[in-house]
């Protein structure tokens, strides 16, 4: 079986110049943190970004924006992070804003081969700008798409050697989604344990999804 553990330093080098990348968390809260660290000190660019919030300047996904790494993010808020909205209003930065709820049906819609979703959240707003609108049953709907990434960084609580991951709390949030919609998802686990000391009834994701692992 294919050993998946990498090093900290070897999970950064996959991020590349210009890729779209899902982080996971909640005001950093589940963030692979030491992941975000190392691509902050590598320079990598243009990135576009996927993620709940842009966090603090600096902790979690946020460093990467106050240190201009990133060229859009992909969102449900800023209000945390006083960089990301210096950067907006100066169009250093693009905003792309989903509400929360749709934000993680977008991600699940990828994950779950799906074409997109309908939703009447965001009509009438600046949500709706550029998307299609469907009626059904007499009543509006925006279509929403698919987000995908080439790679998926999440936070895990627990990982076995081969990639079977939980989460404590609320560090689950948007890490179980993401990690089925990237083509490489790289975990940093808290904790490493053998297979088998996870309950199966605990799994949140599957190792069928992770392609590497990273010991935090």
């Amino acid at each position: 079986m294919k050993n998946k553990l990498i090093s900290v330093e070897e999970a950064a080098s996959m991020v590349k110049d210009g890729m779209t990348v899902m982080i996971g968390g909640f005001l950093a809260v589940g963030s692979p943190t030491s992941i975000i660290n190392k691509i902050v000190e590598s320079g990598v660019k243009n990135l576009t970004i996927i993620c709940n919030d842009t966090a603090f300047p600096d902790k979690g996904v946020g460093l990467l924006v106050a240190n201009k790494q990133v060229k859009k993010i992909i969102t449900s808020h800023i209000g945390t992070n006083p960089s990301t909205i210096e950067q907006l209003n100066n169009k250093e930065v693009t905003i792309e804003f989903s509400p929360q709820g749709t934000l993680a049906e977008r991600i699940r819609s990828a994950g779950a081969g799906l074409g997109g979703f309908l939703t009447p959240t965001g009509l009438g707003t600046i949500v709706q700008d550029g998307k299609q609108i469907l009626k059904v049953d007499g009543v509006d709907y925006i279509l929403e798409t698919p987000l995908r990434a080439d790679i998926a960084l999440i936070g895990a609580s627990v990982s076995d050697t081969i990639g079977n991951l939980t989460y404590k709390g609320s560090s689950q949030n948007f890490n179980p989604i993401m990690a089925t919609a990237a083509k490489t998802v790289i975990v940093e686990a808290e904790e490493m344990v053998e297979v088998g000391q996870i309950c199966p009834d605990n799994v949140r994701t599957p190792s069928i999804f992770v392609t590497h692992i990273v010991k935090k």
